[in-house]
């Protein structure tokens, strides 16, 4: 009997088992965003510590931090084999609107072989399935074929704003030769795929501050800059008619998109015009000579997010006001970084800044991006194993969101990190009625637990990034 064939025997006999205590670990209440749950989320970390120690892990530890805390465990007795690093979350988002749930956010219950809670897809249920993976080699072979650790956080809902920190103060602990992580999606249904890169962020928002309060425009109109009229004049000069950002410098660093990669996206068939009829346009937009997928995945982006100032009411009020602003964020890709793009950001303003007003930009969030190449040994181990599961090519992509953290990973351990999720776009994580599919719950499990035999094949210098 094969391994694969070992992991099935034992994921058939316990299914019912496992639901069970998924369940009961989705039943608890862990939102980080909500102080008021601060016991839950202690008792979500006292939960998981637990189900490591049922499943074979050792070392085990619930870490304080500045905020929530971080559960570690390990095994580390496959000698000279290759150390697997899991992450992932405990947390999840809050439950508003509670009206449009069917059933109650922290009362599991399955329909259609989906499994609905807050939390299912987004990242409880993932981070289950390599418990039960670890378990199963641990109850049918006695023993894991890697080394692996265990980092899940308390805080990723809300930014990890804490984990930076507790990575720096454990870098030996945490040492590995991969990074695991399932809190991604596939490329739909039935459709595995690896993400190997995700674009960074960073945030400002712009204000323009005009006279010291509103004025009559009869009496000072055409007179006095116009604040929204200032702001407007600056939004415009940030980008040209084709979607191209005329920020000086802005595109110096940007990595260019290989040719494999590209082949690559073609190979997916994406469906451009499938997706204008989806989210209601008559045309797509972007930078010249790259497609949708490119666009989203490889290329930085300026995007105005929200604009503000003047009167809205009804009717018409004739002022001139005295202040507007505007939010904007950056989409960056590597090997650009956020600090730079605010730099460059900044000297833009005060370049093209109108006469009359004084204009303050504000930072807020930021985040580098991160990528380990599509045809690292560790990605494509990854594709290897979705493929003997679900009987189907691989999709190696990006993704263009962000996740900074992950970054953070890739900075501070220097690390291949290999993004292998099992959600599903349309699993409303974030939103009412999550749920996760369980046929992606059922083969993930075999997916992982293939994953670690892939990883063992390879000497730890092989997987160096």
């Amino acid at each position: 009997m094969n391994h694969l064939e070992t992991l099935d025997e034992y994921f058939i006999e316990q299914r019912d088992e496992h639901l069970g205590q998924l369940k009961d670990f989705l039943r608890i209440p862990s939102i980080s965003a909500l102080s008021e749950h601060k016991n839950d989320m202690q008792q979500a970390a006292e939960w998981l510590l637990n189900s490591f120690k049922e499943a074979g892990l050792e070392n085990l530890s619930i870490d304080e931090t500045d905020g929530q805390p971080v559960v570690y465990g390990d095994w580390l007795h496959a000698e000279g084999k290759p150390t697997i690093l899991v992450y992932g979350h405990y947390d999840v988002q809050p439950v508003d609107p509670l009206n449009l749930w069917e059933t109650g956010p922290f009362e599991p219950e399955v329909r259609d072989n989906k499994l609905y809670a807050r939390g299912a897809s987004d990242d409880k249920g993932q981070v289950f399935m390599h418990v039960k993976a670890v378990e199963a080699l641990m109850q049918k072979t006695g023993g894991l074929p890697v080394n692996v650790k265990f980092i899940i956080e308390g805080e990723e809902e809300i930014g990890s704003p804490n984990l930076e920190k507790y990575i720096e103060a454990n870098k030996d602990k945490l040492a590995a030769d991969v990074i695991v992580i399932s809190d991604t999606g596939m490329q739909g249904p039935g459709q595995p795929a690896v993400c190997y890169g995700l674009r960074g962020l960073c945030g400002v928002q712009i204000d323009v501050q005009g006279a010291k309060s509103d004025l009559h425009s009869g009496l000072y109109g055409g007179g006095v800059q116009n604040p929204i009229h200032a702001l407007a004049e600056v939004l415009a000069s940030f980008r040209d008619k084709e979607g191209t950002i005329a920020i000086e410098g802005f595109y110096d660093n940007v990595r260019p998109l290989l040719d494999e990669e590209r082949e690559a996206y073609q190979a997916l068939g994406f469906n451009e015009d499938e997706l204008k009829e989806e989210i209601g346009v008559t045309e797509l937009f972007g930078e010249k000579g790259y497609s949708h997928l490119e666009r989203t995945w490889t290329r930085p982006t300026l995007e105005v997010n929200g604009v503000f100032g003047g009167f809205s009411g009804e009717g018409i009020k004739t002022v001139l006001p005295a202040e507007a602003g505007a939010k904007i964020t950056c989409r960056l890709v590597p090997d650009q970084d956020p600090d730079e793009i605010i730099e460059k950001l900044n000297a833009h303003i005060e370049k093209h800044k109108p006469v009359g007003v004084t204009v303050t930009v504000t930072e807020f969030d930021k985040g580098k991006p991160f990528i380990t190449p599509f045809d690292h040994p560790a990605i494509q181990a990854a594709g290897r194993s979705y493929e003997k599961v679900y009987n189907v090519p691989t999709a190696y992509t990006r993704g263009g969101g962000s996740i900074p953290i992950v970054a953070a990973f890739d900075e501070i351990l220097e690390l291949p990190v290999v993004l292998m999720g099992f959600g599903l776009a349309s699993e409303n994580f974030h939103a009412p009625n999550e749920h996760f599919h369980l046929e992606n719950f059922d083969q993930g499990l075999r997916v992982i637990g293939d994953y670690y035999y892939e990883i063992a094949g390879f000497e730890k210098d092989e997987l160096k990034k």
